[in-house]
């Protein structure tokens, strides 16, 4: 028999009360399922999003389960769809990515919008809950000033992308986060 509800398990996390009559299963033996509760870090949600994207399956429900508190609700939850934001590598994103340099050089666009064009420390890209699906701001400069758009573009000497905390393997000269054109449904 095949359980609509199932839990994935990341980074050694204990499995919440709430979640304990649930079967835990790999990323594998997600496409499948109804409702996929993610216990883990934004790391893991977007592995988890990514995955489901590379295999067609965006009609999974996704909950993400960071406190113990909050398995219940994850459980019995409406999704709402929200934007789906990815790089050009079919890598998603659910807190925030970054372009790091040091200095970064080069030249950023969100949309029509010019975002920088010399030299600056790092640029956060964040997607939004509604459209147009992300917002983007210099790091370094203050207060942050965000600029909305459906995707945020970057030419460079060479930066180091950062995706929900997990940095790339090498450097980049150009790097492009977007909205998918379809979205992810999210438990909250």
């Amino acid at each position: 028999m095949t359980t609509d509800v199932v839990v994935l398990l990341f980074g050694g996390r204990r499995l919440p009360a709430g979640l304990r009559d649930l079967p835990v299963v790999g990323i594998d033996d997600i496409a499948d399922r109804r409702r996929v509760l993610v216990v883990g870090s934004h790391a893991d949600v977007a592995a988890v999003l990514t995955h489901l994207l590379r295999a067609g399956r965006l009609d999974v429900e996704v909950g993400h389960v960071r406190r113990p508190w909050a398995a219940r609700r994850a459980r019995t939850a409406a999704a709402q769809r929200v934007p789906l934001i990815r790089d050009e590598t079919g890598t998603v994103i659910v807190g925030a990515a970054e372009w790091r340099g040091d200095p970064l050089h080069g030249e950023a666009v969100v949309d029509d919008t010019v975002l920088f064009d010399g030299a600056v420390t790092a640029v956060r890209i964040e997607p939004t809950r509604s459209m147009p699906g992300l917002r983007a701001a210099v790091v370094g400069r203050g207060r942050l000033r965000w600029v909305t758009g459906r995707a945020a573009q970057l030419g460079t000497d060479g930066a180091q992308v950062v995706r929900d905390g997990v940095p790339a393997p090498r450097p980049v000269r150009r790097s492009t986060f977007y909205r998918h054109t379809e979205g992810w449904l999210r438990v909250r």
